[in-house]
Protein backbone atom coordinates (compact mmCIF):
# COMPACT_ATOMS: atom_id res chain seq x y z
CA UNK A 1 0.00 0.00 0.00
CA UNK A 2 2.75 2.16 0.84
CA UNK A 3 4.35 1.94 -2.58
CA UNK A 4 1.00 2.34 -4.35
CA UNK A 5 0.42 5.53 -2.23
CA UNK A 6 3.65 7.12 -3.04
CA UNK A 7 2.51 6.46 -6.57
CA UNK A 8 -0.10 8.11 -6.56
CA UNK A 9 1.37 10.94 -4.82
CA UNK A 10 4.16 11.32 -7.38
CA UNK A 11 1.46 11.44 -9.86
CA UNK A 12 -0.25 14.07 -8.23
CA UNK A 13 2.49 15.87 -7.90
CA UNK A 14 3.46 15.65 -11.56
CA UNK A 15 0.13 16.44 -13.03
CA UNK A 16 0.36 19.46 -10.82
CA UNK A 17 3.45 20.78 -12.42
CA UNK A 18 2.11 19.67 -16.17
CA UNK A 19 -0.58 22.27 -15.12
CA UNK A 20 1.31 24.76 -14.41
CA UNK A 21 4.09 24.60 -17.39
CA UNK A 22 4.13 25.93 -20.48
CA UNK A 23 3.21 22.93 -22.61
CA UNK A 24 4.17 23.59 -26.29
CA UNK A 25 1.09 21.48 -27.66
CA UNK A 26 -1.50 21.88 -24.68
CA UNK A 27 -4.17 19.05 -24.06
CA UNK A 28 -8.00 20.19 -25.68
CA UNK A 29 -10.03 21.62 -23.19
CA UNK A 30 -13.13 19.02 -22.08
CA UNK A 31 -16.07 19.10 -24.01
CA UNK A 32 -19.00 20.97 -22.60
CA UNK A 33 -21.88 18.23 -21.90
CA UNK A 34 -25.48 18.84 -24.42
CA UNK A 35 -28.42 17.46 -23.58
CA UNK A 36 -29.88 16.62 -19.56
CA UNK A 37 -28.26 13.45 -19.03
CA UNK A 38 -24.51 13.36 -18.05
CA UNK A 39 -22.58 10.11 -18.15
CA UNK A 40 -19.41 9.69 -16.72
CA UNK A 41 -18.03 5.89 -16.90
CA UNK A 42 -14.25 4.99 -16.15
CA UNK A 43 -12.24 2.24 -14.58
CA UNK A 44 -8.22 1.35 -13.89
CA UNK A 45 -6.01 -1.71 -13.97
CA UNK A 46 -3.09 -2.68 -12.05
CA UNK A 47 -0.81 -5.30 -12.22
CA UNK A 48 2.43 -6.09 -10.62
CA UNK A 49 4.43 -9.64 -10.98
CA UNK A 50 8.06 -10.69 -9.18
CA UNK A 51 8.13 -11.12 -5.36
CA UNK A 52 4.62 -10.21 -5.28
CA UNK A 53 1.66 -11.50 -7.97
CA UNK A 54 -0.97 -8.31 -7.17
CA UNK A 55 -3.98 -7.10 -9.21
CA UNK A 56 -6.39 -4.28 -8.37
CA UNK A 57 -9.15 -3.36 -10.64
CA UNK A 58 -11.75 -0.50 -10.67
CA UNK A 59 -14.33 0.68 -12.13
CA UNK A 60 -17.32 3.60 -11.71
CA UNK A 61 -19.99 5.49 -12.99
CA UNK A 62 -21.51 8.61 -12.60
CA UNK A 63 -25.00 9.73 -14.26
CA UNK A 64 -26.62 13.01 -13.71
CA UNK A 65 -30.09 14.28 -15.37
CA UNK A 66 -30.44 18.39 -15.02
CA UNK A 67 -33.60 19.56 -17.36
CA UNK A 68 -32.29 22.52 -15.90
CA UNK A 69 -35.58 23.15 -13.86
CA UNK A 70 -35.41 22.94 -10.13
CA UNK A 71 -34.87 18.83 -9.90
CA UNK A 72 -31.66 17.33 -10.69
CA UNK A 73 -31.08 13.58 -10.44
CA UNK A 74 -27.82 11.79 -9.82
CA UNK A 75 -26.79 8.20 -9.39
CA UNK A 76 -22.88 7.24 -8.69
CA UNK A 77 -20.83 3.69 -7.82
CA UNK A 78 -17.59 2.41 -7.54
CA UNK A 79 -16.79 -1.26 -7.15
CA UNK A 80 -12.83 -2.35 -6.44
CA UNK A 81 -11.47 -5.79 -6.10
CA UNK A 82 -7.97 -6.91 -5.87
CA UNK A 83 -5.43 -9.60 -5.17
CA UNK A 84 -2.30 -10.16 -3.85
CA UNK A 85 -0.53 -13.70 -4.34
CA UNK A 86 -3.56 -15.32 -4.68
CA UNK A 87 -5.30 -13.78 -2.09
CA UNK A 88 -8.03 -11.13 -1.78
CA UNK A 89 -7.39 -7.65 -0.37
CA UNK A 90 -9.91 -5.61 -1.27
CA UNK A 91 -13.36 -6.18 -1.91
CA UNK A 92 -15.94 -2.94 -2.00
CA UNK A 93 -18.99 -1.63 -3.99
CA UNK A 94 -20.50 1.07 -3.53
CA UNK A 95 -23.98 2.79 -4.69
CA UNK A 96 -25.97 6.28 -4.32
CA UNK A 97 -29.20 7.40 -5.97
CA UNK A 98 -30.27 11.19 -5.24
CA UNK A 99 -32.89 13.41 -5.80
CA UNK A 100 -31.50 17.20 -5.66
CA UNK A 101 -34.89 19.65 -5.67
CA UNK A 102 -34.06 23.35 -5.53
CA UNK A 103 -35.20 25.94 -2.98
CA UNK A 104 -33.76 29.08 -4.71
CA UNK A 105 -30.28 29.57 -5.81
CA UNK A 106 -28.60 27.89 -3.29
CA UNK A 107 -30.62 25.99 -0.89
CA UNK A 108 -31.97 22.64 -1.64
CA UNK A 109 -33.92 19.53 -0.58
CA UNK A 110 -32.47 16.04 -1.03
CA UNK A 111 -33.48 12.25 -0.65
CA UNK A 112 -30.93 9.49 -1.29
CA UNK A 113 -30.18 6.21 -0.76
CA UNK A 114 -27.06 4.75 -0.17
CA UNK A 115 -25.82 1.11 -0.73
CA UNK A 116 -22.71 -0.40 0.81
CA UNK A 117 -21.06 -3.69 0.61
CA UNK A 118 -17.06 -4.23 1.52
CA UNK A 119 -16.31 -7.58 2.44
CA UNK A 120 -12.93 -6.06 4.59
CA UNK A 121 -15.21 -4.28 6.70
CA UNK A 122 -16.85 -7.11 7.02
CA UNK A 123 -20.17 -5.54 5.79
CA UNK A 124 -22.66 -8.03 3.74
CA UNK A 125 -24.84 -4.76 2.89
CA UNK A 126 -25.73 -1.75 4.40
CA UNK A 127 -29.05 0.53 2.93
CA UNK A 128 -29.67 3.77 4.78
CA UNK A 129 -32.49 5.83 2.93
CA UNK A 130 -32.52 9.60 4.27
CA UNK A 131 -33.57 13.37 3.35
CA UNK A 132 -32.41 16.25 4.26
CA UNK A 133 -31.33 19.91 3.59
CA UNK A 134 -28.26 21.34 1.92
CA UNK A 135 -26.80 24.50 0.61
CA UNK A 136 -24.54 25.40 -2.54
CA UNK A 137 -21.59 27.84 -0.36
CA UNK A 138 -20.12 28.47 -4.24
CA UNK A 139 -21.32 27.31 -7.11
CA UNK A 140 -19.69 29.31 -9.84
CA UNK A 141 -17.99 27.63 -13.30
CA UNK A 142 -14.77 27.63 -10.91
CA UNK A 143 -15.96 26.53 -7.74
CA UNK A 144 -18.45 24.19 -6.43
CA UNK A 145 -18.98 23.88 -2.64
CA UNK A 146 -21.83 22.25 -1.33
CA UNK A 147 -22.71 21.04 2.36
CA UNK A 148 -25.87 18.69 3.63
CA UNK A 149 -27.28 17.04 6.29
CA UNK A 150 -30.34 14.51 6.21
CA UNK A 151 -32.46 11.74 8.38
CA UNK A 152 -33.19 8.76 7.65
CA UNK A 153 -33.00 4.88 8.46
CA UNK A 154 -29.64 2.55 8.20
CA UNK A 155 -30.16 -1.36 7.68
CA UNK A 156 -26.77 -3.32 8.11
CA UNK A 157 -25.89 -6.58 7.90
CA UNK A 158 -23.23 -8.86 9.47
CA UNK A 159 -21.68 -12.23 8.62
CA UNK A 160 -22.80 -14.52 11.08
CA UNK A 161 -25.25 -11.53 12.72
CA UNK A 162 -28.77 -10.24 12.44
CA UNK A 163 -29.46 -7.64 10.95
CA UNK A 164 -29.69 -4.23 13.07
CA UNK A 165 -31.82 -1.59 12.13
CA UNK A 166 -31.54 2.14 13.52
CA UNK A 167 -32.09 5.66 12.77
CA UNK A 168 -29.65 7.36 11.14
CA UNK A 169 -28.19 11.27 11.17
CA UNK A 170 -25.67 12.15 7.57
CA UNK A 171 -23.86 14.37 6.75
CA UNK A 172 -21.82 16.05 3.80
CA UNK A 173 -19.55 18.19 1.94
CA UNK A 174 -18.30 17.73 -2.00
CA UNK A 175 -16.25 20.42 -3.59
CA UNK A 176 -15.38 20.60 -7.61
CA UNK A 177 -12.30 23.23 -8.08
CA UNK A 178 -11.20 23.82 -11.49
CA UNK A 179 -7.36 24.53 -11.46
CA UNK A 180 -6.77 25.62 -15.12
CA UNK A 181 -8.58 24.17 -18.52
CA UNK A 182 -7.92 20.93 -18.33
CA UNK A 183 -7.06 20.01 -14.74
CA UNK A 184 -9.97 19.29 -12.07
CA UNK A 185 -9.70 18.93 -8.15
CA UNK A 186 -12.27 17.14 -6.53
CA UNK A 187 -12.72 16.41 -2.65
CA UNK A 188 -15.31 14.95 -0.50
CA UNK A 189 -16.50 13.91 3.02
CA UNK A 190 -19.21 12.06 4.26
CA UNK A 191 -20.79 10.58 7.46
CA UNK A 192 -23.33 8.56 8.61
CA UNK A 193 -24.49 7.89 12.74
CA UNK A 194 -26.51 5.33 13.91
CA UNK A 195 -28.95 6.70 16.05
CA UNK A 196 -29.27 3.56 18.75
CA UNK A 197 -25.24 4.05 19.07
CA UNK A 198 -23.63 7.19 18.17
CA UNK A 199 -20.46 5.49 18.03
CA UNK A 200 -21.27 2.93 15.45
CA UNK A 201 -20.75 5.87 12.67
CA UNK A 202 -18.75 5.18 9.07
CA UNK A 203 -16.94 7.97 7.25
CA UNK A 204 -15.55 8.46 4.01
CA UNK A 205 -12.79 10.71 2.53
CA UNK A 206 -12.12 11.11 -1.27
CA UNK A 207 -9.52 13.54 -3.02
CA UNK A 208 -8.31 13.34 -6.09
CA UNK A 209 -7.15 14.84 -9.23
CA UNK A 210 -8.35 14.65 -12.92
CA UNK A 211 -6.41 15.81 -16.14
CA UNK A 212 -7.30 15.87 -19.51
CA UNK A 213 -6.32 13.64 -21.91
CA UNK A 214 -8.84 14.54 -25.09
CA UNK A 215 -11.96 16.55 -25.50
CA UNK A 216 -14.07 13.43 -23.38
CA UNK A 217 -11.27 11.83 -21.43
CA UNK A 218 -9.23 12.48 -18.78
CA UNK A 219 -6.43 10.56 -16.30
CA UNK A 220 -7.79 10.51 -13.10
CA UNK A 221 -5.91 9.25 -10.23
CA UNK A 222 -8.09 9.43 -6.68
CA UNK A 223 -7.49 8.25 -2.60
CA UNK A 224 -10.27 6.97 -0.97
CA UNK A 225 -10.58 6.52 2.88
CA UNK A 226 -12.91 4.65 4.41
CA UNK A 227 -13.43 4.52 8.12
CA UNK A 228 -15.85 2.53 10.62
CA UNK A 229 -15.77 3.19 14.38
CA UNK A 230 -17.10 -0.01 15.64
CA UNK A 231 -15.99 -2.89 13.03
CA UNK A 232 -16.57 -6.23 14.27
CA UNK A 233 -13.65 -8.24 16.15
CA UNK A 234 -10.37 -8.80 14.48
CA UNK A 235 -11.47 -5.95 11.93
CA UNK A 236 -9.39 -3.03 10.76
CA UNK A 237 -10.97 0.32 11.47
CA UNK A 238 -9.63 1.98 8.17
CA UNK A 239 -8.90 1.04 4.57
CA UNK A 240 -7.44 3.12 2.04
CA UNK A 241 -7.93 2.49 -1.38
CA UNK A 242 -5.64 4.27 -4.48
CA UNK A 243 -7.87 4.60 -7.12
CA UNK A 244 -6.13 5.61 -11.13
CA UNK A 245 -8.44 5.30 -14.02
CA UNK A 246 -9.31 6.90 -17.32
CA UNK A 247 -12.30 8.15 -17.06
CA UNK A 248 -15.25 8.92 -20.50
CA UNK A 249 -17.56 11.83 -19.94
CA UNK A 250 -20.16 12.15 -22.33
CA UNK A 251 -24.00 14.40 -22.50
CA UNK A 252 -26.78 13.43 -24.23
Amino acid sequence: MHVTLAIALMLLAISSRATFAQAPAPAPAPAAPTGPWIVTASGGLALTSGNKDTYTVNANYDVTYDPKTRNVVKSEGLWIRGKSDGELTASRLGLNLRDEFALGTRAFVFAQNQYLRDEFKSIDYLVAPVGGLGYKLFDSMATKLAVDAGVGAVWEKNPGVEVSTSGAVTASQKLTQTLTATTTLTQGVSALWKTKDWDDALYAFTVGVAATISARTQLKVEVLDVYKNKPLPGIQKNDVAVIMAIVYKTGM
